[in-house]
């Protein structure tokens, strides 16, 4: 117990450290494209981590046992972050998180199927509960009555599924490998795949936004971490609802860095997708057989 309880806080601080960097992330994209904010984001983790393990350690963890499965865990996760941050251009903060609070639901479903992680009725219901939030909150027409939602709330929704993906990921190469070395892989191919398209967007920083990048990284790299050590003590199925923690932080950051108010579409679905979260989250109950004496 005291494992699960240490990976949900794990969790949880990963989760406050995300908000902060989608915060400076928004800010950034109004002057940087963000090809180029994710080469930042995933360069500046990249080298932190290393620099930390190697004055620590003495050594960098680099061996792993599945190259392959951490390169592709890379991508996944640059995918991801490039579909947010292109979302974050033209979506408030607080609509951008309360949709891709449809990735716990991804992933207990994944985790059910991929990791053979116990899933019974209840949380099953969860399920379906969250995504008829997420449905509310992508505000369709025939529901609202107003104008189609912009293209873009699309993008966070690709987000989830593929942000799930990588957390499966995570909990899968926990038993592979040493976290330290998932954490050293995490930046690595994203890094290599940012760099290839630097030539066609580079933008040249002035020196106070060089260290607003290397800040992107750092909190990235700290962020990930944190979230590599959380599904190494705990199963997906229990983390993953925590991300609903995050709507509150991304709410705060929205209304007082950009003065965006969360509307009633956003808030109902984004309560729906927690109720749902809270049934995913409870435990299944098992029935007791009568001990004889």
């Amino acid at each position: 117990m005291n494992g699960r309880l240490a990976g949900v806080a794990l969790q949880l601080s990963a989760l406050a450290v995300f908000v902060c960097m989608d915060t400076m992330l928004k800010l950034l994209t109004a002057h940087y494209a963000v090809p180029q904010l994710m080469w930042a984001r995933f360069l500046f983790s990249l080298l932190a981590a290393a620099l930390f393990f190697r004055l620590v350690m003495g050594r960098l963890p680099w061996r792993s046992r599945a190259p392959g499965l951490q390169a592709v865990r890379s991508l996944l996760l640059a995918a991801s972050n490039l579909m947010f941050s292109t979302a974050l251009v033209y979506l408030p903060l607080t609509d951008c998180t309360a949709i891709g609070f449809a990735s716990p639901l991804f992933t207990v479903a994944l985790a059910a199927v991929w990791l053979k992680e116990r899933v019974g009725k209840r949380r099953w219901l969860g399920v379906g509960i969250g995504f008829a939030g997420v449905l509310v909150a992508l505000r369709p027409p025939f529901l609202t009555g107003g104008e189609p939602a912009h293209w873009a709330t699309i993008l966070p929704l690709g987000t989830a599924l593929l942000f799930a993906v990588y957390q499966i990921m995570t909990r899968r190469l926990a038993t592979i490998d040493d976290p330290r070395t998932t954490i050293l892989h995490t930046g690595l191919a994203a890094s290599i795949a940012a760099s290839l398209a630097q030539p066609f967007v580079w933008t040249p920083p002035s020196l106070p936004d060089w260290g607003l990048l290397a800040a992107l990284g750092l909190l990235g790299g700290a962020g990930h971490g944190l979230l590599v050590l959380a599904y190494a003590r705990a199963p997906a199925s229990l983390l993953a609802p925590m991300s609903y923690t995050q709507l509150i932080w991304a709410s705060i950051a929205g209304v007082l860095v950009f003065a965006d108010w969360p509307d009633l579409w956003t808030l109902l679905g984004a309560a729906i997708i927690a109720l749902g979260g809270v049934l995913v989250a409870l435990p299944d109950r098992r029935a007791r057989q009568p001990v004889e004496t």
